[in-house]
This record gives C-alpha cells, sequence and structure tokens, in this order.
C-alpha cells in the first residue's frame, strides 16, 4: 500500500507543528522545511484546518498551530481522513470491475484484512507518538529559521 501525497504532507505538517508546539509556522516555513510546494500545502491545510487538526491564527504574529493537543490526534484517524475512500484494487469499488473471477476470488478479503490490520496499528499511535523525539527533530526542521533568526539580530541596523 502507498499513502498518497496529500496524507504524507497531512503527516508532515503536523509533525513540523508538534515538534516545536509553542510556536506557529507559516506554509512557507513549512514547505521549506520540507523542499514541498507552497501550494500543494495550502490545500493540505484547509483540510486539517476544516478537520479540527489545525488553527490558523490571522494577524501580526498570526500563523499555523495545532488545534488539538498531539496526544489527542490518532495517527490512523488522520490517515482514514486523508486517504479517503483509497481502493487498494479494482475490486473494492462499488462493483467488482471487469475481473472475471470476482465473484469466486479470496484475494479481496485478504486484502480487507490486511488494510484492518494496518489501521489498527497506525490506531495505536499518536501525533505525540510520533514527536517524542522533538529535539532531533528540531535539529533537522528548524535549523534554516534558526540560522536566519541569529543572522538577522547580527545584522547591523540602518541609522
Amino acid at each position: 500500500m502507498r499513502l498518497t501525497t496529500f496524507t504524507d504532507y497531512s503527516l508532515r505538517v503536523l509533525i513540523f507543528l508538534a515538534a516545536q508546539p509553542k510556536d506557529r509556522a507559516t506554509i512557507a516555513q513549512i514547505a521549506n522545511a520540507f523542499q514541498v510546494s507552497e501550494n500543494h500545502l495550502v490545500k493540505v491545510v484547509h483540510f486539517l484546518g476544516k478537520q479540527g487538526w489545525l488553527s490558523n491564527v490571522r494577524g501580526k504574529g498570526g500563523g499555523l498551530e495545532l488545534g488539538m493537543p498531539p496526544e489527542a490526534m490518532v495517527v490512523g484517524s488522520v490517515v482514514r481522513e486523508t486517504e479517503g475512500m483509497n481502493q487498494l484494487a479494482e475490486c473494492f469499488g462499488q462493483t467488482d470491475g471487469d475481473c472475471a473471477i470476482a465473484p469466486d476470488c479470496r484475494l479481496r478479503g485478504i486484502l480487507g484484512e490486511a488494510i484492518e490490520a494496518f489501521y489498527e496499528v497506525l490506531d495505536r499511535y499518536t501525533l505525540a507518538d510520533l514527536v517524542n523525539n522533538r529535539h532531533k527533530l528540531a535539529q533537522v526542521l528548524f535549523v534554516d529559521r534558526d540560522a536566519a533568526v541569529r543572522k538577522a539580530r547580527r545584522a547591523p541596523t540602518a541609522p
């Protein structure tokens, strides 16, 4: 099974924000940290906000922040919602498609069991579990932002 880019980016946004829970972030900062398109993140952030996982604070000092504690965000729920009705095979659709063996095929049941097991594992973890190594994530994700802040502090001010 392969997760969609939408799900991948959704998890990245949530991890980014949970890695520094006291700070707000912009879409540009998140896109820069992961080297992904801001345009794609706009759609992701909008969706995450509609689900209540993100909160958008407008105005000076605004930005994105988590809409609930990381301990309340179950990874399986996020993946289910972002993946939607992603079908592993044609036979998982409303009809059996054009498969000649659909009435007698056992693969559908086996794949269904595998999907259930996949989500069962994801349901055991929360966003908090994904960021219990915050200090290491921060070293990777926030290096450029911290360097930019230090550089701005050292820059001479105009008279």
